[in-house]
């Protein structure tokens, strides 16, 4: 380790700004990195010890290989003057098992390399793949991302722009998932969690968000966005869709949706208290971890099918999910 290394703890609760810079604290190694500029981000290049490799489709992270130990990893590359604004929230968050943990970061001239614990693959994709997933499966996995949303939450971080793709797999089996990274997150300055910026993803934006002005709870629009998280794992499609932006937008403001049948009733009461229409209504995401669905007995049930009428309804593809936000 040279001189120029300094150390921080990624997870520190009140991080800020000012004190990410100026504190030392153990774990995280920040390391001043001369590297060779091949364009603006190379496809393939060596940083420190790290081989970084292509991105995977729909990913923003790019593979990368410890030279040393061959471990697999994941790297994000980020402008040298706003990786620390990027990764405010992470240091703002105490560990938990379902948010990414930082290994190391690099930091060069123009970028900061920030290296993960590789992922298995994103959530969205998986969905997309099965069509579907059944509501044993669905629990299972949806519990762990509505544990990592109360992580958040409880420690004064709204996530804003949560979807299916930002939770990825941490197993090759499929059943453990993480949140992959926290660069749309917002840490909060005390209790009050309003927001008013309009900030989201098309499919999962909450109805007042879409109000022409005003402020709103950032941590039931959260609510929102993992009430239509369950709906696309269960359903196959997402509750609200249009190929025009201002339809689909009046209709997530009338918050009309349907369940199909085949949907259990406990999981329709529980997409149904997360998709409240009033904020106010909303489960809190710990009131969520209690809710019956996830201790129900499930039984196999037939497949759902998918009505061809509505075949421009299913999981879009990456590209589509990805599209840019509407609002400012």
């Amino acid at each position: 380790m040279n001189s120029s290394t300094i150390r921080y703890h990624p997870y520190q609760r009140n991080a800020s700004k000012t004190n990410i810079e100026s504190t030392p604290l153990p774990n995280l190694t920040i390391t001043h990195q001369a590297t060779k500029r091949t364009n603006d981000l190379p496809q393939i290049c060596k940083v420190g010890k790290y081989l970084l490799l292509e991105r995977p489709g729909g990913s923003a992270l790019y593979k990368a290989v410890d030279t040393e130990t061959k471990t697999e990893l994941a790297c994000k590359i980020i402008d040298v003057n706003k990786f620390r604004e990027t990764l405010a929230p992470m240091f703002h968050l105490p560990p938990h098992d379902g948010i990414n943990k930082i290994i190391e970061i690099l930091v060069s001239d123009s970028y900061a390399y920030v290296f993960f614990e590789r992922s298995f693959g994103d959530l969205h994709s998986y969905v997309r793949t099965k069509r579907r997933l059944k509501e044993e499966e669905a629990s299972k996995l949806f519990r762990q991302i509505v544990s990592s949303v109360a992580h958040c939450h409880d420690s004064g971080v709204v996530l804003r722009d949560l979807k299916l793709r930002k939770f990825v797999f941490q197993n090759s089996e499929r059943t453990s998932v993480k949140l992959e990274g926290l660069e749309d997150a917002f840490p909060l300055d005390g209790q009050d969690d309003t927001l008013e910026d309009k900030h989201g993803c098309p499919a999962y934006v909450s109805p007042e968000i879409l109000q022409a002005s005003g402020g709103y709870s950032g941590k039931a629009a959260d609510i929102w966005s993992l009430g239509v998280m369950l709906y696309t794992m269960l359903v196959g499609r997402y509750p609200f869709h249009d190929t025009e932006p201002s339809v689909l937008f009046t209709k997530i403001r009338r918050g009309h949706f349907t369940i199909p049948d085949t949907i259990s009733s406990k999981a329709k009461c529980l997409i149904r208290s997360m998709m409240r229409r009033e904020p106010t209504e909303r489960l809190a995401a710990r009131e969520i971890l209690e809710h019956p669905w996830f201790m129900s007995s499930f039984h196999i049930t037939s497949p759902c099918k998918i009505d061809q009428k509505l075949a421009d309804q299913t999981v879009p593809d990456l590209a589509a999910d990805d599209t840019p936000s509407f609002f400012v």
